[in-house]
Formats: structure tokens, C-alpha cells, sequence
């Protein structure tokens, strides 16, 4: 008679075995997507799409999935290879995420959305302006990239969830509401759009302003110099109220954005 103790491990052995069969019949090649090292390997875009259909549906239209291809180094042991731009080039290699679907996976993949430095390693010159002395918070976690942006879609100017015929501006009314509304009387330099007056990543000007003085102004409102010396903008002489500041300090016309009560824009 076979003894107890050998009868249970042959048991173990056959279950573990059973196990093994099942994972290879239903699973996918563990060594892809778990190399011997521990660390993730590519697994490509149609993995990734096969859950997250609602980022793949415009993708390959994007800005980011029409650009040229990137070259990886996926094996420390092999030649680089070139990889398309994919979900991959952004969130790094998937197999371990893969792996995890359907269980929280947050630290098998890299999200953008939480990691601004991840967008700044190919914007460099977005990385400078956000630098700069005044910028949107993005470096210091107060917002994310995504938050202005669609990375996925086939507009990149717009924030996920906003309609495309809202146009880019519809990014900054998401928080600026109050400078952003329809008013009786309009600056028209709205039509022009938010970036016509402001640099949106980052400025050496408060307010993110392309500029600090009245010149911002005198770009769409021309002035003329008469011969007496008198200076207009309009049919009004502002020889006077130029030297006072700029057109929303000097208390002209303090509500640049719009005004409800007063046609020469202001409060």
C-alpha cells in the first residue's frame, strides 16, 4: 500500500500539472508577456484595443498616431527596432498590464494623465514654457495634460469629452467660465481665440499674456498719428491714456474679455 505522505504529493504534483494545462490552453505565451527578468515587453496596439476601444477608435488619424516611427529597444541583448507611434511609445511596454486586466493594474503601465513628464520627454519646447514664471500648474500636479488635451483623438486641441464642433477654445471655458461666457458687448478678439492674447503653457507676462504692455492691444486696434502730434485709436485721442498704462490697467477698458454693461468694455 502506498503510503500516505506519497500519495498526497503525487496528488500536488498531478493538480499543479492540471493547472499548467489549463493555463496553456486558455492563457496566453507566459513568456511573452513575463519574460524571465520580470519586466514588460511590447505586445503591440491590438492588445491594447481589445479594451480600451473608446481611446482606439480615431488613434490612427491622431496627430500622435501619424507621426514617424520611433526606434525601441525592447532587449538590452538585440538591435533597436522601429516601432510605429502607439499606445506603447506613451504608456510603455503592456504584457504585464495585459496580464492584470481586470484587476487593478495601475502600477503595470505608465498613465500620462498622472505623469506630465512623460508628455515634456517629446514636448521639449512645451517643457520650457512651463518653466516659465507663470504657467498652467501642470509640472506641480495641480492639472494634467489631458486636461486641455484629447491624446488619442483626431484633435488633439480639445479635452476628452468635448465636442469637436466647440472648437479649441472650449478647452479654457472648462475652467474659465466667467471670461469665457457670451456677452452684450463682445471684445472681438474672441473670435480670434484665447491664444491671440494668451500663451496657454507659459509666459514671462502675468495673466499668461504674450505680452505686458499696451502693444498686445495695438496690434488689432491701429493707432494713427496726426500731424498735430495727437494720437487716436478710433475716433478718440489716447495720446494721453497710453501714458497711463496699459489699456486694462490704466482703467480704460477693464473687462477685456467682454463686457454686459458698458460698450467701451467695462465692468
Amino acid at each position: 500500500m502506498l503510503d500516505v505522505k506519497l500519495i498526497g504529493i503525487i496528488a500536488g504534483g498531478l493538480s499543479v500539472l492540471a493547472l499548467g494545462f489549463v493555463s496553456c490552453a486558455t492563457g496566453p505565451d507566459l513568456q511573452t508577456y513575463f519574460p524571465p527578468n520580470g519586466e514588460a515587453r511590447l505586445v503591440g496596439n491590438d492588445t491594447c484595443e481589445d479594451c480600451h476601444l473608446q481611446q482606439s477608435e480615431w488613434f490612427d488619424q491622431s496627430p500622435h498616431g501619424t507621426m514617424h516611427p520611433l526606434q525601441v529597444q525592447n532587449d538590452p541583448d538585440t538591435d533597436p527596432i522601429d516601432l510605429e507611434v502607439s499606445c506603447e511609445s506613451c504608456h510603455g511596454p503592456g504584457s504585464l498590464h495585459a496580464m492584470a486586466s481586470g484587476v487593478p493594474s495601475k502600477n503595470t503601465i505608465r498613465n500620462p494623465a498622472d505623469q506630465p513628464e512623460i508628455c515634456l520627454n517629446c514636448h521639449l519646447d512645451i517643457q520650457n514654457q512651463m518653466n516659465m514664471p507663470h504657467h498652467h500648474r501642470v509640472v506641480e500636479g495641480r492639472l494634467g495634460c489631458v486636461d486641455c488635451h484629447d491624446p488619442h483623438g483626431k484633435d488633439i486641441f480639445r479635452a476628452n469629452g468635448t465636442s469637436l464642433s466647440l472648437g479649441r477654445d472650449q478647452s479654457c471655458a472648462q475652467c474659465h467660465q466667467e471670461q469665457t461666457q457670451n456677452f452684450v458687448f463682445e471684445h472681438e478678439a474672441l473670435r480670434e481665440g484665447c491664444v491671440s492674447c494668451h500663451s496657454p503653457h507659459g509666459s514671462i507676462h502675468p495673466k499668461l499674456l504674450t505680452e505686458r504692455d499696451a502693444n498686445l492691444c495695438l496690434k488689432c486696434h491701429a493707432q494713427m498719428q496726426l500731424d498735430d502730434g495727437d494720437l487716436r485709436i478710433g475716433a478718440v485721442s489716447h495720446r494721453f491714456y497710453l501714458s497711463q498704462g496699459t489699456c486694462w490697467s490704466a482703467g480704460c477698458h477693464t473687462a477685456v474679455h467682454g463686457s454686459n454693461v458698458n460698450a467701451r468694455l467695462l465692468y
